[in-house]
């Protein structure tokens, strides 16, 4: 099944926030978050395949068409809550179900573990929570994000010249052509002459804290919405600290590996990996 997106915008916290929804607007609600570097169409191929459900994807804050950060602030995993369940507030979603891709896996994990009464199911894709560093290593950290913060302030976004090569250079890291046709439409602003990224070159640079394993266990152990962790066979599957923790700290879990690489939620088989979740959300 396939079926044309609305486009959304919100303003929230002095932000505009863009998104696409598929679906009928009083079905139960269901909140994507895509990956790093992606967008809101990195759902185009699942969404229309989860039936009974109002499925909102958001362009998370520095991708998409949704504003940058203004200089001050930045892009910690945890930055993008507020405005998250702002623009969930502005649906009238008191609870929802989350579906998260990579990073948006990882923001997903957070706001399931600080807002639990808002989060009824969790689904990840080929994600739970960045791995987890020493304590000793703060101040190292902190060095790093601070020399990436001057690198990339006020970095002027490249410049490509026309979409094709956009779309060429995703397709060089491991994309479809057909799944990087829509991320890159969707990451591109024209100039008189090419074409330039929209995303903020600020999420090339380092966090400025990373959790700890004692903090990591905490999110998960605080997390009381059940969890469907897919993992891609020829993805993150190769980490199995990440289904081990999965499976010693949260309550109410399911884990399965899906043939596939990172992004095998934009592939051939997306309409198997959205059957899945919808029995799962069903449940």
């Amino acid at each position: 099944m396939t079926a044309q997106p609305r486009q959304l915008q919100w303003q929230v916290d002095d932000l505009t926030i863009a998104g696409m929804a598929w679906g009928d607007d009083s079905a139960r609600p269901l909140l994507a978050l895509h990956g790093w570097l992606d967008n809101a169409a990195s759902f185009t191929l699942l969404a229309p395949n989860i039936t009974n459900r109002h499925v909102v994807a958001l362009d998370l804050t520095g991708h998409g068409q949704s504003d940058s950060r203004s200089p001050h602030s930045g892009y910690q995993i945890w930055e993008d809550l507020p405005q998250i369940l702002g623009v969930a507030d502005q649906l009238g979603w008191d609870e929802f179900d989350l579906l998260g891709h990579s990073r948006g896996g990882i923001i997903s994990t957070l706001l399931a573990a600080a807002a639990p009464a808002r989060v009824r199911k969790l689904v990840l894709l080929d994600a739970l929570l960045p791995r987890a560093v020493e304590e000793e290593a703060f101040p190292e950290q902190l060095q790093e994000w601070l020399r990436d913060r001057s690198r990339y302030l006020g970095k002027t976004p490249a410049r490509v010249e026309s979409v094709e090569q956009a779309i060429k250079l995703r397709v060089a890291k491991g994309l479809s052509t057909e799944a990087a046709s829509l991320l890159m439409r969707r990451n591109l602003k024209p100039l008189s002459d090419a074409f330039t990224w929209t995303t903020d070159p600020r999420l090339f640079g380092a966090s400025a804290v990373k959790l700890t394993a004692t903090q990591a266990k905490s999110v998960l152990q605080s997390i009381a919405a059940p969890v469907l962790l897919l993992m891609a066979s020829e993805g993150y599957a190769g980490h199995p600290e990440s289904t081990a923790s999965a499976e010693t700290n949260l309550s109410d879990l399911v884990i399965e590996i899906v043939n596939g690489g990172h992004h095998f939620h934009m592939e051939e088989n997306a309409d198997i990996v959205a059957k899945r979740i919808c029995t799962f959300l069903e449940g």
